[in-house]
């Protein structure tokens, strides 16, 4: 898609802003259902496993990867919250407003920083992505 010298169609570098965003949305989705419920499939419950995986909402997610408190969290976390959020107003600008504009390189910084920001948070300590999963899934009271 953004390979090769040829300037690619908007259209395809919209998309590509998008695929960004959601490789760490579903990343955190995934990560939240195996550290919360199981990630072998033979002695979890895969409906409570989908269930959680589901209950990831995009905007109470990035209300919590804004908090002040995620000072609290490590680097590699904090990072990733805060790549949730700029990819994720991104992604909206690129799905719903007509005037946005996108270079090719901007796309492929934001493709490389999405895909370090993965390799961050999954490298992680398990408490603290767990921690993080409770973080994003759970409104604070």
């Amino acid at each position: 898609m953004l390979a090769g010298k040829s300037k690619p169609a908007q259209a395809d570098l919209r998309r590509a802003v998008s695929v960004a965003y959601y490789a760490l949305f579903h990343c955190l989705a995934r990560s939240n259902a195996d550290l919360l419920i199981g990630t072998a499939k033979v002695s979890r419950s895969n409906p409570a496993w989908s269930q959680t995986y589901r209950a990831l909402e995009h905007g109470i997610a990035k209300t919590a990867c804004k908090r002040p408190e995620m000072t609290k969290f490590p680097a590699d976390i904090q990072n990733f919250a805060s790549r949730f959020v700029t990819l994720q107003e991104l992604r909206h600008e690129a799905d719903y407003d007509p005037d946005a504009r996108f270079a090719k390189s901007g796309v492929r910084q934001h493709l490389a920083d999405a895909e370090a920001s993965i390799a961050g948070f999954m490298a992680a300590s398990t408490n603290d992505r767990r921690a993080f999963a409770a973080w994003v899934l759970f409104r604070k009271r």
